[in-house]
């Protein structure tokens, strides 16, 4: 079986929930009103770029955002104040995570004084789970997996009179997610203004890590509604062993991944995609590439020893996915297709996203 699947996609943003809270979206004011907020890097990797024979690549680097090393708090944050908007008197907060996802509530939630209680799946690293800790948060490890954790935390929630805020969205459940995509909007507007300060070209192709999918999908609605049939080519990249997106795409509908859910990419560690993410992606990515840890591992390394001038990036495992599908649609004989599918060749401008820094949590000999 290939390790890649072409998408055709119809480019249509569709008239619900998650389109009209992504278009009311004001997240960059609010990120900016925050204690510590800084505009991340863009890096230009021109060395890399010209050893792989394309015009240019530019990484926006999300290892320092806010201090807590991943791009996550951009949409728990933004989430929990549209929130407290509507609902002040919401007192305890709850979700399910890899890591990332509550690391970010675990941290707005003592910025606006909630308590927060954090459920995590069997496979979670004991790093990850003091690192939620903290900021105060109460941390539960489930003996379950990805989706069977956001059931339970699902389930917990509605009984004790919490309130759920998760990064996957299913029937009955979209609002917050919504939210949560919304507030990932920060950063693709911020390489906007980093785009038109420094007069850089137009990007033409994405390559983007994808767990559940949100904020993949959040991508992909900002560079359609911005550019609609103009927008750059989307590629999404997963672990071969959590391809959820990838065989939901096989299956030509929404499925779990039937691999080990094994990976060194803990934050990329899920289960069936997000139900409104799935409808983006369907609509306006490209295609979806699978790979392995080794790949990771081996762009982790590309990142961390730069070529000629460029910058070095400290990256985790989940951040360098981008960068390894990228490596293996140009390296790979019989990505051909893949190739000529989205333009990538001598011409091409590609923007990656390093989504994490590194964790230290994963002993890199088993991968």
């Amino acid at each position: 079986m290939s390790d890649f699947i072409l998408n055709f996609p119809t480019n249509e943003l569709f008239d619900d929930t998650t389109n009209s809270i992504l278009k009311k979206n004001q997240s960059l004011l609010f990120h900016r009103k925050l204690k510590n907020y800084k505009s991340t890097e863009l890096h230009n990797l021109s060395g890399l770029a010209s050893k792989l024979k394309l015009s240019s690549i530019h990484v926006k680097d999300e290892s320092k955002r806010f201090g807590l090393g991943s791009f996550k708090p951009l949409g728990v944050s933004y989430a929990l104040d549209q929130i407290l908007k509507k609902n002040k008197t919401v007192s305890t907060l709850c979700t399910a995570t890899d890591g990332n996802h509550g690391i970010g509530l675990s941290w707005i939630s003592k910025i606006f004084n909630k308590k927060c209680v954090v459920y995590v799946p069997k496979h979670t690293p004991l790093l990850t789970v003091k690192k939620i800790s903290k900021f105060g948060a109460k941390v539960l490890q489930l003996k379950k997996n990805y989706d069977q954790t956001c059931k339970y935390a699902f389930d917990i929630s509605k009984k004790m009179g919490w309130q759920l805020v998760q990064d996957v969205s299913w029937k009955g459940y979209k609002k917050i997610p919504a939210y949560i995509m919304s507030g990932y909007q920060t950063h693709f507007r911020e390489i906007d203004e980093n785009v038109k300060k420094k007069d850089l070209p137009f990007f033409d192709v994405v390559f983007l890590q994808c767990g559940v999918g949100s904020w993949a999908a959040s991508c992909i609605w900002y560079y359609l509604n911005k550019y609609g049939d103009k927008r750059p080519k989307i590629i999404l990249v997963e672990p071969t062993e959590s391809a959820g997106v990838f065989e939901s795409f096989l299956n030509k509908k929404r499925c779990n991944p039937s691999g080990s859910l094994k990976t060194i990419a803990n934050s990329l560690n899920c289960g069936i995609p997000s139900m409104s993410a799935w409808k983006i992606i369907k609509s306006a990515s490209d295609g979806v590439i699978k790979i392995n840890d080794y790949e990771i591992l081996e762009s982790m390394s590309l990142f961390l020893e730069p070529l000629k001038k460029d910058p070095k990036i400290i990256s985790g495992e989940s951040g360098a996915v981008g960068l390894a599908g990228l490596l293996k649609c140009l390296n790979k004989k019989s990505f051909k297709k893949l190739r000529k599918h989205i333009g990538l060749d001598c011409n091409s401008k590609v923007l990656l996203f390093n989504t994490e820094g590194k964790s230290k949590a994963v002993n890199h000999t088993t991968a």
